[in-house]
């Protein structure tokens, strides 16, 4: 599915998951063994699963009241014995399958001690109320369910996490936020600022928005939010939605977390197409109480989804730890292992880092020169010119979400830079490298250009390229200027996307820079013209951040 099937001009949006490696009738088969122990068909892993949280605790559905009476659609794990337990709340991913993606793993909590309550967020599936993203009412409704999973435990509750995945990530830091109730906290594939995940460096994230839109195509949109969508798909109206976006955005309470030092774990995936990782990165650097980062190869919510089936997972992996050590006090070493662990693409190295500043150890600045090199030293007085509106084998991805499952499986995209039309893009390579390049952290891109027409859009892409010319994608990062005279000088300075990549030894660095990207809204004219080029006072660069 390419981000044209999402397209705001067709007459609603196309068939798409978030998760479509899930199945809901295999997960409502693990469900109904939950409630009758008739394992019959079920893998055998599954059906022990089934056994285990059987023995300590009882499954129920429930519903729970929300805010403004709506009822949610819900899952009790609870133990009957009267002793002491810690509770965890999970909120539902952006889906028509509502908590159903956290049954095996909320099994796998309670079988572990846990009291669990997964619910379906208003909007959802048979939950009631309309999807209000993150809004006031989800907050609301994050509270009523912790208390209703309270009022039901046997015995007295010791401490509370809130965990979610996408959507229910969000929900689950703002909950955090507001509730003084919350301990600790797991974002999987998160966001921090939702304004920046919209409009990142002024540029619309259409194909994002249009992939929420068609994952959402069975839910009950509030007019508000229906209305948000269409303005970011129709170009109106940007300073509403952010004004929307911003009570939505944990960053904007990040001072809460940080008075009551919540411990807070994330997982991201360098090439998230529907919440770009910097965001998350920013509020995660802001954090000041306990917190982990794992940042893995792939796309959104992608690294996690086999954990969702029960397969081992990694990041299902730590998040039992951050919960067994923070909420149940177990010595299991996590807190001493680093702030940060990182997937390094594509040789899947897991490296750890005691915080994010430890990431890059050092920046190399290559400069962009007249005939195509990025050089140690820079050059003034040369153009490039771009010619805009048209596509060009450099794009983002083959597809939101989709695009990173073949990433998580050894087969990223091969771009052939050959075919990449040098009067639609420019291109700047580097020499290949005499070692294994490491990059480690956010490379920055400095460069001015001139538009002859007010507005102006580029994207800017690294590619690691190898000898025979077939190029990988390493970061990418959009550009818009809305407020420059037409034919006047623009200085573009923006960070790309975070990333951990080893160039390998004989390949090349390159940067190429287009005009338009499907992924991306841009304010270019048709047949419009960027030069992009570098002034002695101020040269074009880009930095690398080596580990």
């Amino acid at each position: 599915m390419t981000p044209a099937a999402f397209s705001a001009s067709s007459s609603g949006p196309a068939s798409f998951s978030l998760y479509p490696e899930l199945d809901a009738t295999t997960l409502g088969a693990f469900v109904t063994a939950l409630e009758t122990g008739d394992v019959t068909g079920l893998a055998p892993a599954r059906a022990a699963d089934v056994a285990d949280v059987r023995s300590v605790a009882v499954f129920g559905r429930a519903k729970v009241p929300g805010a403004d009476g709506d009822l949610l659609d819900a899952a009790l794990w609870r133990h009957t014995g009267s002793g002491p337990r810690p509770v965890i709340v999970m909120p539902s991913p952006w889906t028509s399958l509502g908590w159903l993606v956290y049954a095996v793993q909320a099994s796998i909590f309670a079988a572990r001690g846990y009291n669990v309550l997964a619910y379906t967020a208003r909007g959802f599936a048979a939950s009631e109320g309309m999807v209000d993203v993150a809004g006031p009412l989800d907050i609301a409704d994050g509270s009523r369910a912790l208390e209703y999973v309270v009022g039901r435990t046997a015995g007295p509750v010791t401490k509370v996490g809130f965990l979610g995945d996408s959507y229910g990530s969000g929900i689950s830091q703002l909950v955090a936020a507001h509730d003084t109730r919350v301990d600790a906290v797991a974002a999987l594939s998160t966001w921090g600022d939702l304004g920046e995940a919209f409009y990142e460096n002024s540029t619309r994230h259409l194909a994002a928005v249009e992939a929420l839109l068609a994952a959402a195509a069975k839910a009950r949109l509030s007019p508000q939010t229906q209305a948000v969508f269409e303005n970011v798909l129709a170009n109106r109206d940007v300073e509403g939605t952010l004004r929307w976006a911003e009570p939505r955005s944990p960053f904007t309470h990040i001072k809460e977390l940080n008075r009551r030092q919540v411990p807070v774990f994330f997982a991201q995936a360098w090439h998230e197409t529907l919440f770009p990782g910097n965001q998350t990165l920013r509020m995660f650097n802001e954090l000041t109480g306990p917190k982990r980062i794992d940042l893995s190869i792939g796309d959104h919510s992608g690294p996690e989804m086999s954990g969702m089936l029960g397969l081992p997972n990694r990041i299902w992996t730590d998040a039992h730890r951050w919960f067994d050590h923070h909420l149940k006090d177990v010595d299991n070493a996590i807190a001493e292992e680093g702030q940060v662990l990182s997937e390094v693409m594509w040789n899947q190295t897991l490296e750890a880092r005691p915080a994010w500043s430890a990431v890059t150890r050092d920046v190399r600045r290559l400069f962009l020169t007249g005939d195509g090199e990025l050089a140690p030293d820079p050059e003034a007085g040369w153009s490039a010119g771009v010619l805009c509106g048209v596509d060009t084998p450099a794009t983002v991805a083959d597809a939101v979400v989709t695009g990173g499952l073949a990433e998580l499986a050894g087969r990223p995209k091969a771009y052939p830079t050959g075919d990449i039309d040098r009067t639609v893009a420019a291109v700047w390579a580097s020499a290949p490298g005499e070692e294994v390049t490491r990059l480690r952290g956010i490379p920055r891109l400095r460069v001015t250009y001139r538009a002859a027409n007010p507005g102006s859009t580029f994207v800017a892409y690294l590619f690691d390229v190898g000898p025979d010319g077939t190029a990988h994608i390493i970061t990418h990062a959009p550009y818009t200027d809305l407020d420059s005279a037409p034919d006047s000088l623009i200085s573009a300075d923006l960070d790309l996307q975070a990333t951990g990549y080893d160039v390998p030894r004989g390949h090349r660095v390159a940067l190429v820079v287009d005009g338009r990207d499907p992924f991306y809204g841009d304010a270019n004219l048709p047949r419009a013209t960027l030069a992009f080029t570098s002034p002695e006072a101020t040269p074009s660069y880009v930095d690398l951040p080596l580990g």
